[in-house]
């Protein structure tokens, strides 16, 4: 049995995951899919000083008080910049990554300095409060505000990212316009120490792609090419 612990990206809470983690609890692994302080069910939560580091510690507090070993982290959007650097704060409770279009940060990286314009943009528009990324128009209903410092702080990574057993990279194909995640996948996919797969789907892979996303978690499991 594989303990999957997975961290939504931004305005989205644990909730983004429930299809994946039924269908995970079925083939017999623990899933625990985590809201973030802030968003979904803590907004009420949400001030001006939570930030990267806030979320960062949601995680690893959670590894800890749960004595989770060898947990397989897997991060959707900006999930990914969160379960690099709870990787890097206590790599002896992780087995594997698994990033789903997300950022993969370097050390010093922010998720505004790795996004595109468009993203920047989206970014800015905060809300009465000034310090919440307003939820897209698109978004689920249950969204809510992001905080804004935990996109523009930069993330601080010391150890080796590649001392893990295995990192997977998922790779939404089909967006309406440039992928800001697009120079990721470019940098990764020919990259030995990367598994990565390229995915006819939609950003939100957890919804528009939950059977190939299924195979791909399981597959994480493996030592094998996939």
């Amino acid at each position: 049995m594989a303990t999957f612990v997975l961290i939504p990206g931004a305005c989205h809470g644990g909730w983004c995951f429930d299809d994946v983690c039924e269908r995970l609890r079925r083939h017999g692994h623990d899933a625990r899919p985590l809201t973030l302080t802030g968003l979904g069910e803590r907004a009420h939560l949400r001030h001006a000083g939570v930030n990267l580091d806030t979320h960062i510690q949601d995680v690893v507090a959670h590894l800890t008080t749960e004595r989770i070993e060898n947990a397989v982290l897997v991060g959707h959007s900006y999930g990914g910049t969160v379960i690099s650097a709870v990787a890097d704060r206590v790599p002896e409770r992780v087995d594997s990554l698994v990033y789903l279009d997300a950022f993969v940060p370097a050390d010093g990286d922010s998720c505004w300095r790795m996004t595109n314009d468009e993203q920047r943009a989206w970014y800015q528009d905060v809300d009465e409060t000034g310090h919440g990324v307003r939820p897209l128009p698109f978004f689920d209903p249950r969204a809510t505000p992001h905080p804004l410092a935990s996109l523009t702080q930069p993330v601080r990574l010391t150890g080796d990212p590649g001392r893990f057993r295995r990192r997977d990279y998922v790779y939404a194909t089909d967006w309406p316009t440039g992928s800001p995640f697009e120079p990721t996948y470019r940098r990764l996919k020919d990259d030995p120490a990367w598994h990565v797969h390229p995915l006819d789907s939609r950003h939100n892979i957890m919804r528009d792609a939950p059977d190939e996303l299924l195979a791909i978690l399981l597959g994480s499991l493996s030592d094998e090419e996939s």
